[in-house]
């Protein structure tokens, strides 16, 4: 292996969009290369990012660990990071680990500028302001909530019972789909019926070592164990 070699470009409509190319191996020894290179983009406001990996042949924890880490706060600035041209053995990593829940990923440098650009362009026109007749016109009642809507929240709230703690709620979301990767499991997490709690790749498999349900052979005995008394094999 030759260590890693990390370039940056820039690309988009309007030059908005920052390509970092890699190439080598991402693992503890070689990361910290790539993470800098992100690191001075955000420091940049720069939040419109592409991975290039086209040149990568493997990448460790630490190097997913990079792209996880910072996603969330990419993605609060109105920015995404994706990934693009993982060769095979790359990409099943990738898959395996259920990452494809989070990130984008592409098979080319085309399709990932292409789909930001249209993320751009859809963004601009939902920010242009409307004025006060056309607003009107089509209904908008921005500070009123209509009182059906306020009706059937508070009967969905009221249905559901109060679940005290995050590892009673992972229990709960298990039971009710045992097959659930890691993602799906945040993703059903962070919703209104479980309190819009908001956990990392990372605190959530914390949680669920924590419940020995980290993997998903183990969350489907639990499911079977708890809804049939007894392993059915």
């Amino acid at each position: 292996m030759e260590g890693i070699q990390v370039s940056v470009e820039k690309a988009g409509l309007q030059q908005q969009i920052s390509i970092i190319k890699v190439g080598g191996y991402i693992d503890t020894t070689t990361s910290a290369e790539l993470e800098h290179a992100l690191s001075s983009l955000l420091k940049s406001n720069r939040y419109n990012i592409i991975i290039d990996l086209g040149n990568v042949d493997y990448i460790s924890s630490a190097g997913w660990g990079i792209f996880i880490s910072e996603i969330k706060g990419i993605r609060e600035k109105n920015g995404d990071l994706k990934l693009v041209r993982m060769i095979p053995d790359v990409f099943e990593v990738f898959e395996l680990l259920e990452f494809h829940y989070i990130l984008r990923a592409f098979d080319t440098l085309e399709e990932a500028i292409a789909d930001f650009d249209q993320q751009t362009s859809t963004m601009t026109s939902l920010q242009e302001p409307k004025n006060e007749e056309e607003s009107k016109e089509e209904g908008v009642q921005p500070t009123n909530q209509p009182e059906t809507q306020v009706r059937e929240e508070k009967h969905r709230t009221s249905a559901e019972p109060e679940l005290e703690t995050i590892e009673e709620k992972l229990r709960r979301i298990i039971i009710e789909n045992p097959d659930s990767g890691m993602f799906q499991i945040i993703k059903t997490l962070n919703t209104p019926r479980f309190g819009n709690i908001k956990l990392g790749w990372f605190e959530m498999r914390k949680y669920l070592k924590q419940l020995d349900l980290d993997t998903k052979k183990k969350r489907l005995d639990y499911f079977k164990v708890h809804s049939f008394g007894k392993l059915t094999g």
